[in-house]
């Protein structure tokens, strides 16, 4: 599989894509390396009408259109901790179920997650282990 990304800098309106594919060792290798918490020092930094957003990658995988999203924020005792975003199809009810089901891209968001927990959640994403990361987001 190979992916696409974007970045979501604080300070800038726009967000970045890069939509030139890497590869899924290549993903993991962006998150770890990414400057997660001089990040989240520069939003602190910044006047708070000037912050368009938390620190974020979103993984796009070029074959399936799944998409994964870390994003960095603080805890209530100001450590660095993950939101994760997941976008995938899903089956719907269409008006409360009286005309079936559809599928459609979902996004499903969880919260309160360390960095290297966040980073073996992207690893199953990486690896097309889908079922995984959908039960983390039943609990």
């Amino acid at each position: 599989m190979t992916y696409k990304y974007s970045i979501c800098h604080p300070e800038k309106e726009n967000i970045e894509y890069r939509n030139s594919p890497i590869s899924g060792n290549e993903v993991i290798e962006i998150a770890k390396n990414y400057p997660w918490i001089e990040k989240l020092k520069f939003s602190d930094s910044l006047n708070p009408e000037n912050i368009h957003y938390s620190p974020s990658l979103d993984f796009n995988c070029i074959q399936n259109g799944k998409s994964f999203c870390l994003t960095a924020n603080y805890d209530k005792n100001e450590n660095l901790e993950f939101s994760l975003w997941y976008n995938r199809p899903k089956k719907v009810k269409i008006l409360f179920g009286l005309l079936g089901e559809k599928e459609k891209m979902v996004v499903d968001d969880i919260w309160g997650f360390s960095l290297e927990k966040s980073l073996k959640y992207l690893e199953h994403f990486v690896n097309g282990n889908h079922s995984l990361i959908e039960e983390l987001f039943k609990k």
